[in-house]
């Protein structure tokens, strides 16, 4: 059964070049991106996250609100298994599909059908399943005959949308994403989004971090607000970002 359950998490990140008198005179101080202390060796720590609780079965889609700095990232990396909880538990059962780096693996050296195969092959797709779509992956990426071309010769457009494309190839149970993309004009935004979509619905479990209303309010079942690293509320996604985006 798919399945996320956090139980007292936290998370703590050392800043090992950190030294100096005046930060550690700071230190236990509340910052933007959280709260900065000290460990029992002496080292500056950043607390991105404290005492993280909440459960997720399928079907739910939980959207992640909070300030640049709330926790949202890290909570997402914990999700995905970057980030080892510095205490407490997180137990996540069930194939993980990550959009937090699409870029992840793209060679500005290798042409764009390349890459297709190199950025499949990290994100496990079989090779026989990416020939069955290969055609109509190029196709949408709208790349005409720049996917023989290097990708260092592409627009960031261009790159967005080749990295988009076979990102959106995947079948996960749980789909993790950080934030909504801009992957070119209007035209190709709404075709991204419904190939998007497409995706969420495929998904057993979703969550989502974003600053966007209408987003969250679209496409979740449920909010968790977060602030200095700690779950300031948790419910409905009306109820929720009634009381974020006031």
């Amino acid at each position: 059964m798919v399945s996320i359950s956090l139980k007292n998490v936290t998370v703590d990140i050392p800043i090992f070049n950190s030294q100096g008198r005046s930060l550690k005179k700071a230190a236990l101080g509340i910052a933007t991106g959280g709260k900065i202390g000290l460990t029992e060796k002496g080292l500056i720590s950043v607390r991105s996250l404290h005492n993280i609780s909440f459960n997720l079965q399928a079907k739910e889609r939980l959207g992640v609100l909070g300030h640049n700095g709330a926790g949202k990232s890290t909570l997402l990396r914990v999700l995905s298994g970057v980030y080892d909880p510095s205490s407490g538990e997180a137990s996540v059962i069930g194939q993980i599909g990550s959009l937090i780096d699409i870029s992840l693996g793209i060679d500005g050296e290798a042409t764009g059908l390349e890459n297709i195969y190199l950025r499949a092959a990290l994100l496990g797709i079989n090779k026989e399943e990416l020939n069955k779509e290969l055609d109509n992956l190029i196709d949408f990426t709208e790349l005409g005959e720049f996917i023989n071309m290097p990708v260092r010769t592409y627009s960031t457009g261009m790159h967005m949308r080749l990295a988009f494309g076979v990102s959106t190839m995947i079948h996960p149970d749980i789909l993790l994403m950080d934030e909504w993309m801009s992957v070119g004009d209007a035209n190709f935004q709404r075709k991204a989004e419904n190939r998007l979509l497409g995706l969420i619905d495929r998904s057993s479990i979703l969550v989502l971090a974003s600053h966007s209303r209408d987003l969250i309010e679209k496409c979740c079942t449920r909010v968790i607000w977060l602030e200095h690293g700690e779950i300031k509320m948790d419910g409905l996604p009306k109820v929720v970002c009634s009381e974020y985006f006031r």
